[in-house]
């Protein structure tokens, strides 16, 4: 292994192309984005993936957007069973049922606007910084939001990665991030 290449990296990097795409379609669901990642297989380090990615984000269509935002659930509302939702949204989890209804109430009308979820990098956030950013944001153009987020988007895909490149696991590659999600 070469200075800055992990177990993680060194076990994605040598993983059958199956399974590396199952990896990264937990980081993000746009099957471009995916692509795009894997066919530049091996990396020689973790911020060669990071910049990788942040390129494949960045060349994401309003299509590959939109599958990759469907992979996400709103803010308040994890996936049962889905380890990564729940950290993701921790911000929610002590949230009070006012604030858990407020939020839903703003997923439906972002929703209804933009028509995809309200998608935010939740890590570190909590339920009330959360609720501002919809409130903000519900504001903006359609263009201006789809903007805002690829960037959302972005940072949760490196955030995802990172814990893909850092784990020592050794039966499989690993779940994806812990912090963020959409709303």
């Amino acid at each position: 292994m070469t200075s800055g290449t992990t177990p993680g990296l060194t076990r994605f990097n040598t993983s059958s192309d199956s399974e590396a795409a199952a990896a990264l379609h937990e980081v993000c669901s746009s099957s471009a984005w995916g692509s795009k990642v894997l066919a530049q297989r091996p990396y020689s380090t973790a911020e060669a993936l990071f910049l990788a990615g942040d390129a494949a984000t960045a060349e994401l269509t309003t299509e590959d957007l939109a599958e990759a935002m469907a992979g996400h659930p709103p803010i308040g509302r994890p996936k049962a069973g889905d380890p990564t939702s729940s950290r993701e949204q921790s911000g929610m989890a002590g949230a009070s049922a006012e604030l858990k209804a407020e939020m839903l109430e703003l997923n439906l009308a972002y929703q209804e606007k933009f028509g995809h979820v309200f998608l935010i990098c939740a890590t570190g956030r909590t339920g009330e910084q959360m609720r501002d950013a919809v409130r903000e944001r519900i504001e903006n153009s359609p263009e201006r939001e789809r903007e805002i987020v690829r960037t959302e988007l972005g940072k949760i895909n490196r955030i995802r990665l990172a814990r893909l490149v850092e784990t020592t696991e050794t039966t499989e590659i690993p779940e994806t991030s812990e912090e963020e999600s959409s709303a």
